[in-house]
């Protein structure tokens, strides 16, 4: 996102992108919420219909202590690239410019390449995911024939991409719309298992497959979790919103949101795991199927069936629109800075870009799962973890940050994530 555009934005935010000032950024308002709104829907895609499964397969105490490391990791990452983002000399600074500024004219275009390698491949997912659960529902809830799927996926594609075009106020609207039955179905449904729980195998696993376990779980909190797509953007519309209190508030803003997500994505895979044995999380992932639609199929459950496809839907909607917003941006700034264009003119060439490559793909339907969280995976990592925590010993300006725990923490599972993934790719 340009400039002009954060700009434009703010000014059409809900709460109203006043003339920065301290007299209202202590207190918690609208504004915050539908921030940490928009966040929690970024954070929360297609990802958590299978995250139940790919930690639970673990075993018992992997998914204990994953879910111990799962706040640290969350909120830590986060606040990192947030840091990252707000060290900039240039207070209209995005993603692209800060990483140009910091590690030069041709590592920072690199890097912001990488940044949208790490976004866009999801959207690819998503387009496809959404045709899939919609197409889905219309023939087996409603009893409809299959509709087009050329037209089916340009309607969906089309309307989700016309609400990032509508600019902030319609884009938090469309996320408190779409969060807020997103976090009451799946706490409901976390509640609604709770009589189906058995007791869990609490014997101690073998060291050195316990060991492995952990380590090759930690990308799937990584990606699971990551709403670093709209970390650029966020940062700066509370730049602008807050000016020199922006620091203060993203924080406040992403701390409540990686709660939020801990809270209501932990119970809900806890909820699952404990109401499956290890046999059928392996049969599960076997199948290649979401953890709802494994349930509806064992358990002939309606209501489980019915909100399978409704919980979908408003989770890749809303992580949708939140994937789309970072690479919109990342794409303006690579093509402005390799071109003589405007960013007016890039932004729009990269929305119709974008539009017609998730189409295209949705019409395809390729099984494309595995092969985009091998690619985005590690270049998330990268970007989350490394790069924001090389900074520190980089950038005078987060100086103040060198040796701290938390710095050495996240960095070393950012590590940790990166090698795990080369390690999967390689067996």
């Amino acid at each position: 996102m340009t400039p002009s555009q954060d700009a434009t934005l703010s000014n059409a935010s809900t709460a109203g992108a006043h003339t920065p000032s301290n007299t209202h950024s202590s207190k918690w308002n609208l504004h915050d919420t539908q921030w940490t709104l928009s966040l929690f829907g970024t954070a929360v895609g297609a990802g958590i219909l299978f995250l139940p499964i790919n930690i639970g397969i673990g075993g018992f105490w992997p998914l204990i202590i994953l879910a111990c490391l799962a706040f640290p990791m969350t909120f830590l990452a986060h606040r990192g690239l947030a840091r990252f983002v707000l060290s900039s000399k240039n207070k209209d600074a995005d993603f692209t410019d800060v990483v140009e500024e910091h590690f030069g004219v041709t590592a920072g275009r690199l890097i912001s390449l990488l940044y949208f390698l790490s976004i866009f491949p999801i959207l690819l997912i998503y387009g496809v995911g959404l045709t899939n659960t919609v197409d889905s529902f219309m023939v087996n809830q409603m009893g409809l024939e299959s509709p087009s799927r050329v037209l089916l996926s340009g309607v969906l594609v089309a309307g989700m991409i016309s609400l990032m075009m509508g600019g902030e106020r319609i884009m938090l609207r469309a996320f408190a719309i779409l969060v807020y039955p997103l976090v009451g179905i799946l706490f409901f449904l976390s509640l609604y298992l709770i009589p189906s729980w058995q007791m869990p195998d609490m014997s101690l696993p073998e060291a050195g497959n316990f060991t492995k376990t952990l380590w090759l779980s930690v990308p799937i909190i990584v990606f699971s979790f990551s709403h670093a797509a709209a970390i650029s953007s966020f940062v700066n519309v509370q730049r602008g919103h807050y000016g020199n209190q922006a620091t203060n508030k993203a924080e406040a803003i992403l701390k409540r949101t990686s709660l939020l997500l801990i809270t209501f994505v932990l119970l809900f895979v806890f909820s699952c795991v404990l109401s499956l044995t290890g046999e059928q999380m392996a049969a599960a992932k076997a199948a290649n199927v979401s953890i709802l639609s494994y349930l509806a199929n064992i358990t002939s459950n309606s209501f489980i069936a019915t909100l399978g496809p409704l919980v979908a839907f408003i989770a890749i909607t809303s992580s949708f629109l939140g994937h789309f917003l970072g690479a919109r941006e990342s794409f303006t700034g690579l093509v402005t800075k390799q071109t003589s264009l405007s960013a007016k003119v890039a932004d729009k060439i990269g929305v119709l870009i974008m539009f017609f490559a998730i189409w295209f793909c949705a019409v395809k339907n390729p099984s494309i799962l595995d092969m985009m969280d091998q690619l985005s995976g590690p270049i998330i990592a990268m970007i989350l973890f490394i790069m924001p925590m090389i900074a520190v010993y980089k950038v005078p300006a987060l100086s103040k940050y060198r040796n701290r725990l938390s710095t050495l923490f996240i960095l070393a599972v950012g590590s940790l994530a990166v090698f795990a993934l080369i390690y999967s790719m390689l067996n």
